[in-house]
């Protein structure tokens, strides 16, 4: 990338963060490239759809998350392990109003941009919760795939109630101890 490109990518990545902070995942595009001092055709060249443009913002997120599981695979408690990332998940989930929402819709739409994110996270995922099983501590009928997709509802429940702070810890004790009393 030739460096006024570079430096046009740096700073749509930073008012794109910006904006998906403030306004949520759906924040005007239009906007985003007028606050990084560039047109639209710009913005477009470098990030073709949204789903880009978002895989883009959270691929250092994407990375923190990934370094985490593999920390975490070593632990000596593998259900803790497991949970303490999902935690970690549901946090990154809930940092811009909107991800949550975004990621449930990309682990079932292949063809996202957004499934670049959703695929690492799985297998990082299916690792913690592997050595949870082989510990006896989660069911076999348990799979990464639902427990994603609990933790991204989980975030976009928190997203609704933003003035409750413990709400994701809540929510995620309650569906990892089930119900029953």
């Amino acid at each position: 990338m030739r460096a006024d490109a570079r430096r046009n990518h740096e700073r749509l990545l930073a008012e794109a963060r910006a904006a998906f902070a403030d306004r949520g995942a759906d924040a005007p595009l239009e906007e985003i490239a007028r606050r990084a001092g560039v047109g639209i055709g710009t913005l477009y060249r470098h990030f073709p759809t949204r789903a880009d443009l978002l895989n883009g913002v959270f691929q250092d997120a994407l990375e923190e998350l990934l370094d985490r599981s593999r920390v975490l695979a070593d632990a000596d408690d593998p259900c803790r392990a497991l949970v303490e990332w999902l935690r970690a998940l549901a946090v990154h989930a809930g940092e811009y109003r909107g991800l949550a929402h975004a990621l449930m819709s990309a682990s079932y739409d292949r063809s996202s941009a957004l499934s670049r994110c959703s695929d690492p996270l799985r297998e990082a995922g299916e690792r913690l919760l592997g050595r949870a099983r082989e510990a006896g501590r989660v069911r076999a009928d348990v799979s990464i795939g639902d427990l994603m997709q609990l933790t991204n509802a989980i975030a976009l429940a928190a997203e609704q109630s933003p003035e409750d702070a413990e709400l994701t810890d809540r929510l995620l004790a309650l569906t990892l101890r089930g119900i029953e009393a």
